[in-house]
């Protein structure tokens, strides 16, 4: 299993999960069936992240290509979710703007769309933001490793500590999958080559912690690691830029496609 085929795999694991996020009635047998298909994306993607960080030939590179990506994805992430799952219509109240041109009511119409726009963009953060901030935490715990290396017990302590730091991070900004994706990066990290400790840490992460002590469909990820345990180490076609764009480009069009249903 090369780098390109686990791709592969979380992409299609990805489209299948947000066709069921968006076009598919919530709580029916359908919708649990795309959802569940979901679950196996993001593990995947953490895993991939650890192991770009210890085969990439520039941590800060890797970093700016993520942020960027995240940029470029918010707005496509918001219409995509926000717009079809009806947390607000930005574009009614963009329409509503222009229809108020040249009415006294113009103003109030324009501090609307912009408080609503910000309310968005707040909301939830695509799931760039996540790997982001995974990919600096871990760079930071191996700086930490190194530079301890001969007190281990100071090199824990702190690792914790910045665990602890990025998860509330990614709560705070609420990104997808917040604290849990943070968590499911950090056990890649440093659990790395060990798959039944791994697949215990993806059960209590994604059974536990994501289900609220609950089964649900989000224990599904664990399926996503007999794929991961196949991985020869080996690149495979280079698809990075595409495995990027992929993102923000299946968003828009799913939204757009989201459009002939309303």
């Amino acid at each position: 299993m090369t780098t390109t085929r686990l791709k592969a795999i979380a992409i299609i694991s990805m489209l299948i999960d947000h066709i069921g996020a968006i076009f598919i009635p919530g709580n029916t047998p359908v919708y649990m069936v795309f959802r569940g298909i979901g679950r196996l994306a993001f593990p995947i993607f953490a895993f991939l992240i650890v192991e770009g960080f210890y085969h990439t030939r520039s941590v800060k590179k890797y970093l700016l290509r993520l942020g960027s990506f995240a940029l470029i994805s918010e707005i496509p992430f918001d219409l995509a979710f926000y717009r079809c799952l009806g947390y607000g219509d930005i574009l009614a109240q963009i329409k509503t703007v222009f229809q108020t041109a040249s009415s006294k009511n113009y103003n109030n119409e324009y501090n609307n769309i912009k408080r609503l726009m910000l309310t968005q963009l707040m909301e939830r953060q695509n799931i760039f933001f996540t790997l982001f901030l995974g990919l600096l935490l871990i760079t930071l715990m191996n700086r930490v490793e190194t530079y301890f290396k001969k007190k281990i017990f100071i090199a824990i302590l702190i690792d914790i500590l910045l665990i602890a730091v990025f998860c509330f991070a990614a709560y705070m900004l609420n990104t997808d999958y917040d604290y849990a994706g943070i968590l499911t990066i950090a056990s890649f990290y440093i659990l790395r080559r060990d798959n039944i400790a791994l697949t215990i840490a993806l059960l209590f992460i994604f059974g536990y912690i994501l289900g609220h002590g609950q089964l649900t469909v989000s224990i599904l990820a664990v399926f996503s690691m007999p794929a991961i345990v196949l991985y020869n180490g080996k690149k495979g076609k280079d698809i990075k830029y595409l495995f990027y764009a992929f993102y923000p480009v299946h968003l828009s069009l799913l939204f757009l496609i989201s459009l002939a249903f309303r």
